[in-house]
């Protein structure tokens, strides 16, 4: 049975949400329950970040699962706390909230959000909810940690550091595109069953995303800081410009090393589209880009997962990426803008 949300109020609704949440972390003094969350952090840098989630405009609850939904918006804020050489340790999950949705339906969304904080080992610490005219909105904001001299901007690659990235591109956008295909082909059918077969590696890509917390892991106990890091989020081109803008550097892009699952290459051709614009440009991978010296060239061949795909130029040099052929082309930060308009 369905229970309307006025039934609770907003504080009915936040104590059945946030009942035995669990804390992870000495740093959380006080979590949910006061005007403000207490939390302590004595010895290192602070990292926050946030991210605003709209629907219809980030996600399509047609085909995105809500315990699915709350999980990626964690995860990806975790995200950038990783890619920051950090460690994410509170959450503050704010909702805006339409009459269409039931208690069920939030309990469901935050089902994934306290999944994923179980997972990363991060405490929920507070929020707060509204009443919305837009659909579903969702704004978490993330807090982490690290020493000072860990910390990793995007600001540090240099002239001959090699270029970096965690596991493969473009998987996620591909995912999206065959959900928006068998939506589209759903349209005024009762009994449809789309067509997942096969492509399970994508779908997963897309609807629940990993943060690599394992990376950063592996380059400690490798002994290796990188110069310069980000999550790939808005797609591999435009990640690399902000790095080589922020550096003041250039940067050569190999085609024929970029990483590329063999599902994301299968879904390319079935539907006719260019593989490498696709792991340039799709975006959501939430895959490590990374720079790192080249002294530590053979430590960084040994560590499982990871691909060098080039390497930082001098600024004058400019931003290519070098094809198959040895054609050097323009990187065009051609991923999704989230402010142009329709």
């Amino acid at each position: 049975m369905a229970t309307e949300i006025s039934s609770l109020g907003e504080f009915g609704l936040i104590d059945r949400l946030t009942k035995d949440l669990p804390r992870f972390h000495d740093s959380t003094v006080k979590g949910v329950g006061d005007d403000a969350a207490v939390l302590s952090y004595p010895a290192t840098r602070i990292l926050v970040t946030t991210d605003l989630l709209l629907e219809n405009v980030h996600f399509d609850l047609t085909y995105v699962p809500l315990k699915h939904l709350g999980y990626k918006s964690a995860v990806v804020n975790f995200s950038d706390i990783y890619a920051m050489n950090g460690t994410p340790r509170q959450i503050t999950v704010s909702l805006g909230v339409s009459k269409r949705f039931t208690v069920e339906h939030i309990e469901e969304l935050y089902s994934g959000i306290r999944l994923a904080c179980e997972i990363y080992g991060v405490d929920l610490v507070g929020g707060d909810t509204s009443a919305s005219h837009q659909g579903l909105v969702i704004s978490i904001t993330c807090i982490g940690d690290a020493p000072e001299d860990k910390v990793v901007m995007r600001s540090g690659a240099r002239d001959t550091d090699l270029i970096c990235v965690s596991g493969d591109l473009g998987a996620a956008y591909m995912g999206l595109q065959l959900l928006e295909r068998e939506k589209i082909a759903s349209a005024g059918q009762k009994d449809f069953q789309p067509e997942f077969g096969g492509k399970e590696y994508i779908i997963e890509r897309q609807l629940k995303p990993e943060a690599r917390k394992d990376i950063i892991a592996e380059l400690a106990k490798a002994g290796i800081k990188p110069t310069a890091m980000m999550d790939v989020s808005d797609g591999l081109s435009s990640e690399l410009l902000h790095i080589c803008k922020a550096s003041g550097c250039g940067c050569r892009v190999y085609e024929d090393r970029i990483p590329i699952d063999y599902q994301t290459a299968m879904m390319a051709e079935e539907l006719n589209m260019n593989l490498v614009t696709a792991a340039l440009n799709g975006g959501e991978d939430y895959e490590l880009l990374f720079t790192v010296p080249l002294t530590d060239h053979e430590k960084i061949k040994q560590l499982p997962g990871i691909r060098v795909i080039g390497y930082i130029t001098k600024p004058e040099l400019g931003s290519a990426l070098i094809t198959r052929d040895d054609t050097e082309i323009p990187l065009r930060a051609q991923g999704w803008n989230p402010l142009a308009e329709e």
